[in-house]
């Protein structure tokens, strides 16, 4: 990897840190803490969002009818979501300890957050739930994925990679058949370091 490359790396993972300090500031601009991991607002602040939930009756009767019919495709990706969970999670624990490879730690992705949300009504906290664990669960395998290109395959491809994960920047050029097994090793060896983003 070229000078140039990692430095643009280093500024992309600074901004990273950057934007996720000012994430930080708006967050408690809105008036909550955590405490022993549970969400709590100031006692106005709660006041005024119970005030905002909508009731369920009237949520679902001014609904679009669309939106409920497409509702139950929408949750019957459940089942798949599902099963490629359990199935990614007995892959990463018999072959991530046979070729030792660090494995994910899956409840890092998962975040619940949202059921705490005193303005949601029921079904909208369902809704946030299944978001959360679909989007976690997408997060989790792609986390597993990268540390199995990074030990089976670590190269970039010759075309551009849309949305690639965090440890692609560090693959091998695609071509470089001269380095490749010294970056293999290497890349191997860098996999119990801890990823550029920090993912566990």
């Amino acid at each position: 990897m070229s000078e140039l490359t990692e430095t643009l790396m280093r500024k992309i993972h600074a901004l990273e840190q950057e934007l996720e300090a000012e994430f930080a500031k708006q967050r408690a601009g809105l008036r909550f803490g955590l405490e022993r991991g549970k969400v709590l607002f100031e006692a106005e602040v709660a006041r005024r969002h119970r005030q905002l939930r909508r009731s369920l009756g009237p949520y679902l009767l001014n609904a679009n009818p669309l939106f409920v019919l497409s509702a139950p495709v929408i949750y019957s990706l459940i089942i798949p979501f599902a099963l490629i969970d359990l199935w990614v999670s007995i892959y990463q624990a018999v072959c991530f300890r046979v070729y030792g490879i660090p494995q994910v730690e899956r409840r890092r992705y998962m975040v619940f957050d949202r059921a705490g949300l005193p303005y949601l009504n029921a079904l909208e906290k369902l809704n946030c739930a299944y978001c959360s664990y679909a989007n976690g669960v997408i997060a989790y395998i792609r986390e597993v994925g990268a540390r199995t290109e990074q030990y089976w395959c670590p190269i970039k491809h010759a075309r551009r990679v849309l949305g690639a994960h965090p440890r692609y920047g560090a693959f091998a050029d695609y071509g470089d058949g001269e380095n490749y097994q010294a970056h293999l090793r290497r890349q191997r060896q860098d996999l119990n370091a801890p990823p550029p983003d920090g993912a566990t």
